[in-house]
């Protein structure tokens, strides 16, 4: 696998073109790859930190990070995507890596908590996090809340 350029910014330092290249890449994967028609744009993102992860200034990877009391009590971390064409290869694992550090460094918390895809579990609990509530439907897919424990 290529280098992955990492870049961390809050949601006034994206520039217009950053802003519709992560907007292309969730709806590629969460409306148009999943089949799920939901509004993507849910007043979170002016609210979070943005992780994108380039190889060769095409966007690849990106990570929404938000701080404790947006989504849940906790810090969290969502729209976690990778573009189909480099799956496989361990970058969604490199993401995820890179989104926990960035999360405890910017909020310094002591957990994480994540409303994950149930087909995700295993992947999840690889990293660390745990399910951590029961079964529900989020725009017809199954998820679960899991949490990752700081230690």
């Amino acid at each position: 696998m290529e280098n992955i350029n990492w870049e961390y910014k809050q949601f006034t330092a994206l520039t217009s073109a950053e802003l519709y290249n992560i907007l292309t890449i969730r709806n590629e994967v969460f409306v148009v790859e999943q089949n799920c028609i939901y509004l993507d744009t849910d007043n979170k993102d002016q609210h979070a930190w943005h992780l994108l992860g380039y190889i060769n200034e095409k966007l690849v990877a990106y990570s929404r990070i938000l701080p404790p009391g947006v989504s849940f009590h906790e810090a969290s971390i969502g729209r976690v995507v990778t573009h189909s064409s480099i799956r496989r290869n361990g970058l969604g694992i490199q993401l995820m890596k890179e989104s926990i550090e960035k999360t405890i460094k910017q909020f310094e918390v002591n957990d994480i908590r994540i409303g994950a895809q149930c087909y995700l579990i295993k992947f999840y609990t690889s990293l660390g996090f745990a399910v951590a509530g029961n079964e529900y439907m989020e725009d017809g897919i199954p998820h679960v809340e899991m949490l990752f424990k700081i230690k």
